[in-house]
């Protein structure tokens, strides 16, 4: 798959194709239906697939303080979306400019000229262009006069609810990872690199893999039974900590990981945390010997769930 940010790296090989857009935050089963939809239309066209995608994201330009947790940071994206059958990614930077263009330069510039799409799936309430002018019937109306076809998106439900990013992140933040497993339709994760950090955990005798996230919120938070992939033995058992870490009065929030009967040295690996369980929320302790109680019964809570 070929990620291609911006317009001014678009070449005449990347005119033709059948395209999406969206932020697919999570791909999740219902971005995964969109997808299939357009990979069965782009074989009988023998056109590439293409997902149009912004970053930051609208939600997060617009409202930098009010914009949901994402799901999936834009690596983790990537890495979903080739997965699907998808051929090109096309990253716009989404800034003053794109979000002043009016509806239709942003079709000439983007669809027409830039993409040469022929067939486009887009959700009937997709809004786009300055003020957000720009609808589906406005583009189906293009699309007529251009020769390339616009279709809705197929809703997609489980449990008579619409799949949805927001659907997840609701059930994620209750616990609920069984139902967050059935609309992701996998477990759900994040990755990085492990990173050095204080090493504090092994003074108590916990060592962590220490994550940096690089988002500027999650979705989740608190302590939670792991699996680790990416490492030798994989996957790994283990318990996790995301927060800011108050007991040593931190402020960036991370994700430190205690393997289970694991010494191996996998300082710079990029590896994959799946979350099982929730243990319980982060909360600040008074000494170490007190915080070192309370992990004490987290990995043995941790272990009974799987069955350790």
């Amino acid at each position: 798959m070929e990620l291609i940010r911006g317009l001014h790296n678009l070449r005449p090989r990347h005119r033709g194709c059948a395209a999406t857009i969206g932020n697919f935050d999570g791909v999740h089963l219902g971005h995964q239906a969109v997808l299939g939809q357009l990979s069965e239309r782009a074989a009988l066209l023998n056109l590439p697939v293409a997902v149009i995608t912004f970053e930051p994201q609208p939600r997060e330009y617009f409202s930098p303080d009010l914009a949901p947790p994402r799901l999936t940071r834009f690596r983790e994206k990537v890495e979903a979306l080739s997965r699907y059958g998808v051929d090109r990614v096309l990253c716009l930077r989404f800034n003053d400019r794109l979000a002043g263009l009016p509806p239709d330069e942003f079709i000439r510039l983007i669809l027409l000229d830039g993409l040469e799409v022929k067939y486009l799936v887009v959700g009937d309430d997709f809004r786009f262009g300055k003020e957000r002018a720009g609808d589906f019937r406005m583009l189906v109306r293009t699309g007529e006069v251009h020769d390339f076809q616009v279709v809705n998106m197929h809703t997609f439900n489980i449990d008579n609810a619409r799949v949805s990013s927001t659907r997840i992140r609701e059930a994620l933040s209750a616990g609920d990872f069984a139902t967050a497993e059935s609309l992701l339709g996998r477990p759900y994760r994040m990755s990085g690199r492990v990173a050095h950090g204080d090493k504090r955990g092994r003074t108590i005798g916990f060592p962590t893999a220490n994550i940096h996230l690089h988002r500027s919120a999650t979705p989740l938070q608190g302590v939670f039974a792991v699996e680790m992939f990416g490492i030798k033995g994989e996957p790994v058992e283990g318990v996790a900590n995301i927060g800011t870490r108050p007991t040593v009065d931190g402020t960036r929030t991370l994700l430190e990981v205690h393997l289970f009967d694991f010494d191996a040295d996998i300082y710079g690996c990029h590896v994959q945390v799946n979350f099982l369980r929730k243990l319980r929320d982060e909360q600040r302790f008074d000494s170490f010997d007190a915080l070192k109680q309370q992990i004490d019964a987290d990995v043995k809570q941790a272990r009974e769930y799987f069955g350790g």
